[in-house]
């Protein structure tokens, strides 16, 4: 599956969106996933997921971020499956290369969505995700199903959890198997949630009878998910692995300043997901400290969830000549002061609070950049010695033609 797309950004032109589509030569099946309320634009953005080469589209129902329910995407459609009362207000606005600035109201309920992408015209199978329902209070995933079938989708995948727990509680499989039941074999359906090990999956299709499983975030904190022989890799063996993305990264961005700082932005934060793992995990929200009260240096500093060591981490397999070099300075790292001195501060952090959860939806609040602090104002004095200086430049290059009076430039 590629990442979710916006339909109304991709047929607005928006790059990012229209590189989602973009399928990887090795890849034998590829999904193209949409976030979309309204009949027409979900038409037109699954005519580009096929002649994008995309084999299948799929919906997306399911999603819990603000960024899409507050349009009446993702799992907004779910409050009602007769009806999407999760419809947009007036001052959901759309990125400035959007000529459309408002996302209309849907008048479409959730299977007659479905029904009209299915009949669209795009010959191109429909799939729809679904959670179990808006909060705990409000299951419906079994009256959703319903919908589905009666809808024409070409397959449903049920993620075991509410949208109100987001990712903070293990996935229901029991639920998921009642949605096989009430099914009954009339589409297939595939299940989703805390999909760490292979055999963990196929264990999940064996009980909950679903035709097949969907990992997720699991594949971040265990990428070696797919491996069909079960390999659990020791810690060296995982610094390889991780070594092997930093190998990945300076083949794409490139090896040198400019490729470092672009894979900066998104290497340290891979660790928020590696630093999770351990052997025998049931549950994303397991721990190693759960575990193992003593772990080894190396393997103490491969958990450790703050961000100061991630950075470290990462900057440390940059630079590594080779597997063993990056095993050897990771252990220093682990036995130094200065992970010492980490490691105290995220015990004092962790107080008696519950399990943090876990998103891939970075965590600064855009508004909260919008609210920081002026910066100070300058004196007149100040003020008087900038325009002396710009003046200078302006004879220096010959510019006679600039007026500025009473703190009014030209034309204003």
């Amino acid at each position: 599956m590629g990442e979710m797309v916006y339909a109304r950004y991709l047929l607005n032109g928006d790059p990012v969106e229209r590189a989602r589509l973009r399928r990887a030569a090795n890849e034998d099946v590829f999904g193209v996933q949409i976030a979309t309320n309204d009949v027409g634009e979900g038409v037109a953005a699954m005519r580009l997921a096929r002649e994008a080469g995309a084999d299948f589209v799929d919906l997306n129902c399911g999603c819990p971020i603000h960024e899409a329910t507050r349009r009446g995407l993702g799992s907004a459609l779910l409050r009602n499956p007769k009806r999407c009362e999760a419809e947009p207000s007036d001052g959901d606005t759309l990125p400035v290369h959007s000529t459309d600035k408002t996302f209309p109201p849907s008048t479409h309920r959730l299977g007659e969505l479905v029904r009209g992408l299915v009949d669209g015209g795009v010959d191109i199978p429909l799939t729809v995700k679904v959670r179990l329902g808006t909060s705990n209070r409000d299951i419906n995933v079994l009256e959703v199903a319903e919908e589905m079938v009666g809808a024409g989708a070409a397959g449903l995948t049920v993620h075991g959890r509410s949208a109100q727990e987001r990712y903070s509680s293990a996935a229901n499989w029991a639920m998921i198997k009642e949605v096989v039941e009430r099914v009954d074999s009339r589409i297939p359906v595939v299940g989703n949630g805390d999909v760490l090990t292979f055999d963990g999956g196929i264990r999940r299709i064996e009980t909950a009878g679903v035709d097949s499983v969907m990992v997720g975030r699991g594949a971040l904190e265990t990428p070696w998910v797919f491996d069909e022989g079960g390999w659990e890799p020791d810690t060296k063996e995982r610094v390889e692995v991780y070594r092997r993305l930093a190998c990945y990264m300076k083949e794409h961005f490139g090896d040198d300043g400019r490729g470092r700082k672009m894979a900066s932005y998104f290497f340290p934060w891979h660790f928020e997901f590696f630093c999770r793992h351990s052997p025998g995990k049931e549950s994303m929200q397991s721990r190693l400290s759960d575990m193992d009260t003593n772990p080894p240096p190396l393997e103490s500093l491969l958990a450790c969830r703050d961000q100061r060591a991630h950075k470290r981490i990462a900057g440390i397999l940059w630079d590594s000549r080779d597997d063993g070099d990056a095993v050897t300075k990771l252990t220093e790292l682990a036995e130094s002061a200065v992970m010492g001195e980490i490691r105290r501060g995220v015990k004092e952090e962790d107080g008696e609070g519950g399990v943090e959860e876990l998103s891939n939806i970075p965590g600064e609040d855009k508004r909260a950049r919008k609210r920081r602090a002026p910066k100070p104002k300058r004196t007149e004095m100040e003020v008087e010695k900038i325009r002396a200086e710009r003046k200078a430049k302006r004879e220096a290059a010959g510019i006679t033609d600039f007026k500025h009076v009473s703190g009014k430039r030209r034309g204003s």
